[in-house]
């Protein structure tokens, strides 16, 4: 386990993380939660967002995917996108669903200039993010898919996305 040079969680809580908050909105499955604990600890995320009736940690089938991460990765509650956006809107923060509609921007195409940060929505597994969330992005971002099914799993879409920026953040020599 040394090998791995992992952190404790107070080194993790003390470390420089990436500008990117995930919002997890209307998620039914605890599982994926948990799963998105895990992949935001794994690439230094700075905060999740839970939204509508997102289940919220403690609990045993959330800590069962998130190995733990709940307790390193910051995360808030709030009722609804436009609560939970509006508490950061001093950041000035860009926000951007993860969503297949018209005009999104391919996810190997999204340039992210913006060193303030970037919000990062991913909606429900059957009917993804809502409308009204979509009115109040700065845009969306599709995960190409070649396949017949043209969709993915909540949890394996957040780790492409995350994976993707954090890629592109290594690429431009920055340090995590």
């Amino acid at each position: 386990m040394d090998e791995l040079n992992r952190k404790t969680v107070d080194d993790f809580k003390g470390s420089s993380k990436q500008k990117i908050i995930v919002i997890l909105e209307n998620i039914r499955s605890m599982q994926n939660v948990g799963s998105v604990f895990r992949t935001a600890d794994a690439f230094l995320i700075e905060e999740i967002f839970l939204v509508g009736f997102t289940p919220q940690p403690p609990h045993r089938d959330i800590h069962k995917t998130a190995l733990g991460a709940t307790e390193t990765v910051s995360w808030k509650y709030f009722q609804n996108t436009e609560a939970a956006l509006q508490s950061i809107v001093e950041k000035k923060y860009d926000v951007y669903a993860v969503e297949q509609v018209e005009k999104s921007i391919k996810l190997e195409r999204m340039e992210h200039a913006n060193d303030n940060g970037i919000v990062l929505i991913f909606g429900n597994e059957v009917s993804g993010v809502e409308e009204a969330t979509l009115n109040l992005c700065d845009g969306c971002i599709e995960i190409p898919q070649m396949g017949m099914k043209h969709s993915l799993n909540i949890s394996v879409a957040t780790g492409i996305v995350l994976w993707e920026f954090t890629r592109k953040h290594i690429k431009k020599g920055a340090h995590l």
